[in-house]
């Protein structure tokens, strides 16, 4: 009989601070937002050519590229944005960005590999880009595009960049 004002006390403020926890809400990158987002706009200079695309807006964030063609051809891929809005986010456009710049310089395209558990970052990275190439009218030699629309949740329900949750 002991036990039973401590168990009780126990449930009490167990059941009392459940009640009182306020999670913490996620505050979403805007692509209008002008102090972060760019204007989409192409400068040309003799046989060069950088394009800004457009931002691209998912539930992590926004992504938004910038493209210089030389000659014809991709010489550099910027990340002007990436998402950010949460330390997961930024820790997956981190890892996520340098391969993505890499597959675009090497396939000479948008149509770029998709980053395993970076998703939707892969896929907004790949419609700015094509936004960018659009407005640079550059045409791939494959003649290989990528969508220009932000990703939307998938058959997992969206959980994480790549649709797998922290929980299994």
């Amino acid at each position: 009989m002991r036990r039973a004002p401590i168990v009780l006390a126990a449930t009490i403020l167990g059941t009392t601070g459940v009640l009182m926890f306020k999670p913490r809400e996620a505050t979403p990158a805007l692509a209008s937002d002008t102090s972060t987002s760019q204007q989409a706009t192409v400068k040309k200079s003799g046989t060069s050519t950088v394009a800004t695309g457009s931002p691209v807006d998912t539930q992590f964030g926004t992504t938004q590229v910038q493209v210089t063609i030389k000659n014809g051809k991709i010489t550099d891929v910027k990340a002007l944005q990436t998402p950010s809005g949460d330390p997961r986010s930024a820790q997956i456009s981190s890892y996520a960005e340098p391969t993505l710049r890499q597959s675009a310089l090497t396939k000479q395209s948008a149509a770029i590999d998709t980053v395993s558990g970076a998703t939707f970052t892969s896929k907004s990275y790949a419609a700015s880009l094509q936004s960018a190439l659009d407005k640079a009218k550059f045409k791939a030699a494959d003649g290989s595009t990528a969508p220009t629309t932000a990703p939307t949740e998938d058959a997992n329900g969206g959980r994480g960049h790549g649709g797998h949750s922290y929980f299994g």
